[in-house]
């Protein structure tokens, strides 16, 4: 194999690789981590939280007659001196809270 041909395949890998992790991006508009991080900011306006944890695969969730793809995480806070836990679910489009129930 020439060099050329080795120098055009390492090129065409490269950009192979470049292209799908592009849109591997674009398809997933929220990371789970990020989809925690937003949650646990909106908790925390309320007050502090000493746990949290998020399921990685999002799932279906039907609210209000729409359809959401969302993650399934919780949280864990300290109220009047008694541990509350609220699950939630995040959009994985836009990281919103679509909604939270205590358990």
């Amino acid at each position: 194999m020439s060099v050329k041909k080795m120098m055009l395949a390492a090129g065409l890998g490269v950009a192979a690789g470049y292209t799908a992790r592009r849109l591997q991006e674009d398809l997933q508009k929220i990371t789970p981590e990020k989809a925690l991080d937003n949650a646990k900011e909106t908790f925390k306006r309320q007050g502090p939280i000493s746990g949290s944890w998020i399921y990685m695969k999002p799932e279906e969730v039907e609210k209000n007659g729409l359809l959401y793809t969302a993650y399934r995480g919780g949280v864990t806070r300290n109220v009047d001196g008694e541990n509350k836990q609220y699950e939630f679910h995040v959009d994985q489009e836009t990281g919103a809270v679509i909604d939270a129930t205590q358990t």
